[in-house]
């Protein structure tokens, strides 16, 4: 019984298996997961129109307003040059998000594909994804991102390339173990015999039963992602002031905690910290969801 069997459309009387039915159904038994798509929803809504809703403009400067505390009118309060943190906080989920997202979809699609092709013909270039992916683990993931972008210059493309090239590993591991237990399965061997090139079998049979487990490493990496960009920002090698950008606020209100304007470093911190909540929580979701096998 191939991945498609399991999602067919349920007969007359039996339990409704159709992926809305099974999203609701997966969302309403599971509390944080619930929890996890009402943070997702409000961190994409702040990312597509974060500039729009902000209440001030995240650049505009007014030294009169200086390391004011939360209020009604700021509600994160200002920081030392009189910017309203609560609209660069909403700013820079745009930042974040479109780095961390470019960043995992290229990392996912390049690292699925060269998995799959590594586990399904295995031999000499199945042995070279295996060093290139050791090479990269031998160094620590976030010291090889700042390597790459301290050589190649901290512009937003070589902060997605070095995301990207850190997160490679985890989706070429995957792919290549998923395609290496399924590539002598019956329904593969039915889909060769039948005539599929090795294009179609990887794409139309191989890929959905990969892309459960992926989807739980795109989840997980997004939140990494994130961290990655907020700690090359925090230490100077990411996004450049005064872009506003979560790391870039935490590290700029750290030198004010001492003194006690603790609300500089505290929403930016907070907020990142929610989002990769966030993401950590979605995965085990998407997870369930996408999994044919547990549409029951």
């Amino acid at each position: 019984m191939t991945a498609a069997n399991l999602s067919a459309p349920a007969r007359p009387g039996e339990p409704s298996t159709s992926l809305w039915s099974h999203t609701r159904y997966v969302i309403g038994e599971n509390p944080l997961t619930a929890v996890a798509f009402l943070l997702f929803a409000l961190f994409l809504v702040m990312a597509v129109a974060g500039p729009w809703l902000a209440p001030y403009d995240p650049l505009a400067t007014n030294a009169t307003a200086a390391m004011q505390p939360p209020s009604m009118k700021h509600w994160f309060g200002t920081d030392a040059l009189g910017r309203d943190v609560l609209s660069r906080v909403m700013v820079a989920t745009q930042v974040d998000f479109g780095i961390a997202l470019s960043a995992v979809l290229l990392s996912s699609v390049v690292g699925i594909g060269l998995g799959m092709l590594a586990g399904y013909h295995g031999g000499l270039f199945d042995r070279l994804v295996g060093r290139v992916v050791d090479t990269i683990m031998a160094f620590p993931l976030f010291v090889l991102a700042m390597g790459i972008v301290a050589a190649l210059g901290n512009t937003v493309a070589n902060i997605v390339l070095a995301t990207a090239i850190i997160n490679l590993p985890f989706y070429l591991r995957v792919a290549r173990a998923e395609t290496n237990i399924r590539r002598d399965a019956g329904f593969i061997e039915a889909a060769r015999v039948t005539g599929n090139s090795t294009t179609r079998v990887l794409i139309f049979h191989m890929l959905p039963n990969i892309l459960p487990p992926a989807m739980v490493q795109i989840s997980l990496n997004m939140g990494l992602a994130i961290l990655n960009c907020a700690g090359l920002s925090f230490i100077g090698l990411g996004v450049r002031p005064p872009q506003p950008e979560w790391g870039i606020m935490v590290a700029e209100g750290a030198q004010y905690i001492v003194s006690g304007e603790w609300w500089v470093a505290l929403f930016p911190g907070a907020v990142l910290m929610l989002a990769v909540f966030c993401f950590n929580l979605l995965g085990d979701g998407l997870r369930d969801i996408i999994d044919p096998r547990r549409r029951t």
